[in-house]
């Protein structure tokens, strides 16, 4: 049984202008069925190890987690090269990387904010941020695996500064996310060595001046790759659409997401804002990413869409 791929990508992003996909594209061809449900297949692997560092972060907030704590981080490894698997064979089944499709998106985000996480636990040797991570990587991932359907393409997707715009807003998004995490832990911290009973496994967290050094720098690594995503972004919407549409949802509530992230990076640079003040901006912060995150479903210009 063999499932047809339109053009060379399984994914779009839909236009405002008409377009008749009625009229076939060149380079339409068959793959075997079972061939695009191996990247699920490989994906729903990595979801198996994903759920280790679940159930580590969930008992970590009650008690120790004995032998998980030993585990973690080598099932997380695992299950990130099993998902880099999932994502590179999408790549090769469709000639194109899917990112634009309901459930790749979400797979490629988590990831990006595992790579990231890494990046942190290598230098600070520290998966105190876990906490926080793990049950969002197991979430993506989890969302990423209920499966995927070929999808229509678009010339905006044939050009390069697509695969960049998204490439660096997700980047972008893995920092932010990163630096959330970071900030749950350091008031998560903070109240425990305030609490005359503290919870001795918090006390093995680490000191107040790293966890908050953690979510600082997350936020100069995301804030660039976010920066230039917003441009190629621009670039795009004008070649394909001939204009950028400031009132549409999701390009509104991007360049919303921006300047809360300008925000959070002026207070540290200027008013010296640590600590709880920047992990209360943070949250405002992550919750303006998640509202721009799902304005792509219901954006006019910038959604996902399955054909």
């Amino acid at each position: 049984m063999y499932v047809t791929l339109v053009g060379d990508s399984a994914c779009c992003l839909l236009p405002e202008k008409k377009a008749d996909y009625n009229q076939p594209f060149r380079g339409e061809r068959s793959i075997p069925i079972a061939g695009l449900l191996m990247p699920i297949l490989w994906l729903r692997v990595a979801l198996a190890f994903y759920s280790v560092g679940l159930v580590y972060a969930l008992l970590s907030l009650t008690r120790a987690p004995g032998w998980l704590s030993r585990i973690a981080m080598p099932a997380m490894g695992v299950g990130m090269i099993f998902h880099f698997v999932s994502l590179t064979e999408s790549v090769l089944l469709s000639g194109q990387l899917t990112l634009t499709s309901v459930h790749n998106p979400e797979s490629l985000l988590a990831l990006l904010i595992m790579t990231a996480f890494l990046i942190v636990y290598l230098a600070y040797d520290t998966s105190s941020p876990g906490i926080v991570i793990f049950p969002l990587v197991f979430l993506l991932t989890f969302m990423g695996t209920t499966g995927q359907q070929p999808f229509l393409v678009t010339p905006g997707f044939r050009t390069g500064w697509l695969f960049v715009h998204i490439a660096m807003i997700f980047t972008g998004y893995a920092g932010l996310f990163l630096s959330f995490g970071a900030s749950l832990v350091y008031l998560l911290q903070e109240r425990n060595l305030k609490s005359k009973q503290p919870a001795r496994i918090l006390l093995k967290l680490p000191a107040l001046q790293v966890i908050d050094d953690i979510g600082y720098r997350s936020l100069l690594l995301g804030f660039p790759f976010m920066t230039l995503g917003l441009i190629a972004g621009t670039i795009v919407a004008e070649s394909t659409y001939g204009r950028l549409d400031l009132l549409d949802p999701k390009v509104l509530l991007s360049i919303l997401m921006w300047a809360v992230y300008m925000v959070m990076l002026f207070t540290r640079w200027n008013a010296g804002w640590r600590g709880r003040k920047a992990a209360y901006l943070a949250a405002g912060a992550i919750l303006v990413a998640v509202t721009a995150w799902f304005a792509n479903y219901i954006s006019g210009m910038h959604r996902f869409v399955q054909s």
